[in-house]
């Protein structure tokens, strides 16, 4: 039998059913291949978040009743490629638990429980947060066909007018919401937007940062937006910036355009969500540039964390390189680079 070196061999070895998915700046699926090449170390990780690589990774070995999930943070180097000394550790550990063979896994009795205790003081694991727990639920059951849960059937119904008790909705009936939405529910969910109450609009518009959305709801999302920083309601204008980050429709590249170009608009809480969800909507002549200047301009920011974690993004990384190598002597994001770097 061949090594197990990677994650990787392990589920081919072992014949696992596995569905993985990124887990660090948003919940969208992960390709076999991605998770190969990159445990490989011939690619870096394309959606890093905070220097880690964050999957979730849903299989079922042999007669598993119910899919185990990992969560896992594998850290990255300078440029995004896998630091491999932790994962071998877990690797490690993972064959000397199921008996150095994943085959033996399969229809093992007790390798459910066994698979369950690798993830106690793993240096790997990680605890998503709810909205990401619930987004993953809603993604993966999807993606494996399986019924929604029952809390949908409510958000469905007060979308619709039939129901108003928002306050009894469910986060994750909310996410199911999100996640399976058609071209006709979005259509549906963009002419009631304006009146959805506060509340329900933040998480609504949390979960739907993990998907692209069509252009009459960017556009709604965008309005509600607006009409929150009219109020001063940061909370809500950020989840509603958040929300459209996702989406190549041009409404949401020329609204983050014009939020970056009124530097009123651009305080810490609003680069954030701007960097954090938006970030493919900065890979673009005019915006990154202005984002990179905003973000030197704001003492507030973590101007160091945020640049080094847009430069492990593999399609960012030359362009935000480049940017801080031709800054103007004498810009703020010229002197805020040499207090990055320590010179004068």
């Amino acid at each position: 039998m061949q090594p197990i070196h990677t994650l990787d061999d392990f589920f081919t070895r072992s014949g696992a059913d596995v569905a993985l998915y990124h887990m660090g700046r948003r919940v969208t699926p992960c390709t076999r291949d991605t998770l190969a090449a990159f445990e490989s170390g011939t690619a870096p990780w394309p959606e890093p978040w905070q220097g880690q690589a964050r999957l979730a990774a849903v299989f079922r070995l042999g007669d598993m009743p119910e899919p185990a999930i990992w969560f896992l943070s594998l850290p990255l180097d300078e440029q995004g490629y896998l630091s491999p000394a932790q994962r071998d550790a877990f690797l490690q550990r993972l064959l000397e638990t199921l008996g150095h063979s994943a085959n033996q896994t399969a229809g093992t009795q007790g390798s459910d429980s066994a698979i369950e205790h690798l993830m106690h003081d793993n240096p790997l694991a990680f605890t998503p947060d709810m909205t990401f727990q619930a987004a993953l639920n809603a993604r993966a059951t999807w993606d494996a066909k399986l019924p929604p849960s029952q809390y949908l059937a409510a958000v469905e119904a007060f979308i619709d007018g039939r129901y108003s008790d928002w306050e009894a909705l469910g986060l994750q009936g909310i996410a199911d919401y999100a996640i399976r939405m058609d071209e006709t529910g979005q259509q549906r969910l963009a002419k009631v937007l304006h009146k959805l109450p506060t509340p329900m609009l933040r998480s609504l518009c949390h979960c739907l940062e993990h998907r692209p959305l069509a252009a009459a709801l960017v556009g709604e999302l965008c309005q509600r937006g607006e009409t929150a920083a009219t109020h001063g309601d940061v909370e809500t204008f950020c989840a509603c910036i958040r929300a459209v980050g996702s989406s190549d429709d041009a409404r949401a590249g020329i609204w983050y355009a014009t939020l970056l170009a009124d530097e009123a608009a651009c305080g810490p809480d609003t680069l954030a969500a701007i960097a954090g969800r938006g970030w493919p909507l900065l890979e673009d002549g005019e915006r990154l540039p202005l984002f990179l200047t905003r973000l030197a301009q704001d003492p507030r920011t973590g101007f160091g964390t945020v640049v080094r974690d847009l430069a492990l993004i593999p399609r960012l990384r030359l362009p935000v390189i480049a940017l801080l190598r031709d800054a103007p002597e004498g810009s703020r994001l010229h002197a805020r680079l040499l207090g990055l770097t320590g010179t004068s």
